[in-house]
């Protein structure tokens, strides 16, 4: 394996480098010495060990290091990875959702949003400014000179073409702020006007279709800064960007298109520039290109305003059309989605535990692993324990999972208490893990207090009790006491004590989903 040695040692993982919270790196690349080697390394367990020259001492897990360094990054915000589509791919219908499904699990509504550019919601509450509720589920509402939101009807004097009937071609909204908005929310409140369709191209399709056809032109938009301007009484607004723009590797990464915004250019060759100006236009306007749909009372839609052009056919002066919109940001959405997989991912690796390891004898009790884990989170939840307890009380034996539990029944202590939740604390809060870290300590503590527990242990768990230690000390169990997840320690241990029931009804792992998704962090 051969790796740059400044590129490993810039991702050394140790607590020297990384800060354990964070994982932000604690030095500066000028801290590295100039004529930095590797000095030893070795592979073995599944981890490349590496001193270097300076003394420094790094351990990488080779999964890590198998993957791509060299690659180009894809932060999800060009072309790449994206279906480019045309409205016949949406024969079969818009990616939409209704609001309660959406609220339920929204990430496959923020990933359509990602893929495609848009998402429709349906059925969301018709009331005044609602729209900036839908924004919030996600993310952060980006107030600017239109203020928090905007309404989409007729005004009586307005600022823009869009507070007007007449009809809209397709475009992309505030090309003239820096940064421009990059997410649009328009919710329907009413729409029985004659007219007022609405209708999206996917801006980086037309691009695309560009670059293909005639890549002088593509050329001439990608390398030519527009001036877009807005003025009004209370603003003054200016931003000198290309009508298609592309990262450092030549990917489309956005498209600003309005041509009620652009100002006056001034440029060598003026000529060039407004030929393939009309030829994008063109492609823009390709009826196969074109998705046409009608907004109806309820329907939230959320799009991409880097990426998609939204248009609307004009409609009767004075018709009752009235849609609210605002605006947002792709990163937010991007930071939401991400955090909701991560999210499941978590889940979904504790279920598979559940279903697997799970299914295995529990240290000679008349109950698996699982069994007793789901008989003690379902103890806790008829108690009407709070959520971080039944949590605690579900998750609280995950430590022996990996074999360690063969251990503890053969006289070894595998400290599963610990190690279930140091394991936990990726994802969980203390309020979680700290009592499935103290709930060995538990027993030995009312072993101590309590004269009366010893006998209602197992056999087994009497067994392991010796193993772990014992029964404290007085002074053991004072300091245990004032351990500040003491108490919820001893609650989770009495639950623990009980759930060894052969053959009793309890709920499976996913009933208890959507409490431990409330919780990770």
């Amino acid at each position: 394996m051969t790796l740059s040695p400044y590129w490993l040692r810039d991702n050394c993982p140790c607590t020297d480098c990384r800060d354990l919270r964070t994982g932000q790196k604690l030095f500066q690349i000028t801290d590295l010495p100039g004529d930095l080697t590797v000095r030893t390394s070795a592979e073995a367990d599944g981890v490349l060990a590496v001193e270097w020259s300076d003394g420094h001492a790094s351990r990488y897990p080779l999964d890590f290091l198998a993957g791509d360094q060299d690659g180009p990054g894809d932060d999800g915000r060009t072309e790449q990875g994206r279906p480019l589509w045309a409205a016949a791919d949406f024969a079969a219908g818009l990616p939409a959702a209704d609001w309660a499904d959406y609220l339920a699990d929204p990430a496959e509504i923020l990933r359509a949003v990602r893929k495609f550019g848009f998402a429709l919601l349906r059925d969301v509450p018709v009331v005044e400014q609602q729209v900036l509720t839908v924004a919030r589920t996600f993310g952060y509402v980006r107030e600017t000179n239109y203020g928090e939101l905007f309404d989409v009807r007729v005004e009586a004097d307005p600022n823009n073409l869009a507070f007007t009937n007449v009809a809209i071609a397709p475009h992309t909204d505030n090309p003239y702020r820096d940064p421009v908005p990059t997410l649009q929310l328009l919710h329907c409140l009413r729409n029985e006007a004659e007219g007022g369709d609405s209708g999206l191209v996917d801006g980086f399709r037309a691009a695309a279709l560009l670059r293909t056809e005639s890549p002088a032109d593509f050329a001439v938009l990608t390398g030519t800064p527009v001036p877009f301007v807005f003025r009004d009484r209370g603003t003054e607004l200016r931003a000198d960007r290309p009508l298609i723009e592309v990262d450092a590797l030549g990917r489309i990464r956005e498209v600003r298109f309005n041509n009620r915004s652009i100002g006056t250019l001034r440029v060598s060759d003026p000529d060039a520039f407004y030929a393939a100006y009309r030829r994008f236009a063109e492609i823009t306007l390709r009826p196969e290109l074109q998705l046409e749909f009608r907004l109806g009372p309820g329907d939230c839609l959320i799009f991409d305003n880097t990426r998609l052009l939204h248009a609307r056919t004009a409609f009767e002066q004075d018709g009752a059309r009235h849609l609210q919109g605002c605006y947002a940001d792709l990163d937010s959405l991007a930071s939401t989605l991400a955090v909701l997989e991560r999210r499941a991912a978590a889940l979904d690796s504790i279920a598979e535990l559940f279903a697997g390891e799970g299914a295995g004898e529990y240290l000679g009790e008349a109950v698996t692993m699982a069994e007793h884990m789901l008989q003690s989170g379902a103890l806790a939840e008829a108690a009407g324990a709070p959520d971080h307890l039944v949590a605690a009380a579900l998750l609280h034996d995950i430590g022996h999972f990996g074999g360690s539990g063969l251990e503890l029944m053969a006289g070894q202590d595998n400290r599963h208490s610990h190690t279930g939740a140091d394991w936990l604390a990726r994802w969980f809060g203390p309020e979680v893990t700290e009592p499935i870290r103290l709930h060995v300590a538990a027993k030995r503590y009312l072993c101590a207090v309590e004269p009366s527990y010893l006998a209602l242990l197992s056999e087994a768990s009497v067994f392991t009790l010796q193993v772990q230690g014992g029964p404290m000390t007085d002074q053991e169990a004072a300091a245990f006491a004032a351990l500040p997840g003491a108490a919820d320690a001893v609650t989770v241990r009495r639950w623990d004590d009980e759930a060894k029931v052969a053959d009793a009804a309890t709920p499976g792992f996913d009933h208890f989903r959507p409490l431990l998704a409330r919780l990770l962090g």
